[in-house]
């Protein structure tokens, strides 16, 4: 999963810091980690445009189930989130596409109350057909 991804599509709630033209380089670490450098198109105060930088952690809770990891952001964005997301990679084939699924906060019950996916690419102008068939 390490490497350069670009979002090509992606279903946010409001408030989610990166808006548009995201992409990420992930890096796992020695000690198994994974960190992420992040950048986007940023509005701030409602009108100000700016393309910004976002970096995170994340970490697996559960060994058996690696895709499933805790994200926690780092730098500004840490002032502008509170807590972390449930960070979910629910497919990938590592060398073209990864979907992933993202929860903010959760319910009562369990069920995520806000969350985000994105579909990432390797290739800044997208799939090729055939991937496209599978996502």
């Amino acid at each position: 999963y390490a490497g350069k991804w670009y979002a090509l599509a992606k279903k946010d709630p409001e408030g989610l810091f990166l808006q548009d033209n995201i992409s990420a380089e992930y890096s796992v670490e020695e000690d198994g980690t994974m960190t992420a450098s992040s950048k986007g198109r940023v509005k701030l105060f409602g009108f100000w445009v700016i393309c910004a930088d976002m970096a995170a952690q994340y970490t697996v809770p559960d060994p058996t189930t690696p895709a499933k990891m805790y994200m926690t952001y780092q730098g500004l964005a840490s002032y502008l989130s509170s807590g972390g997301d449930n960070y979910w990679v629910i497919d990938t084939d590592y060398d073209n596409y990864a979907i992933t699924y993202a929860c903010r906060s959760l319910k009562e019950d369990g069920s995520c109350d806000d969350g985000y996916s994105l579909i990432f690419s390797r290739n800044p102008r997208g799939l090729p057909p055939a991937i496209q068939r599978i996502v």
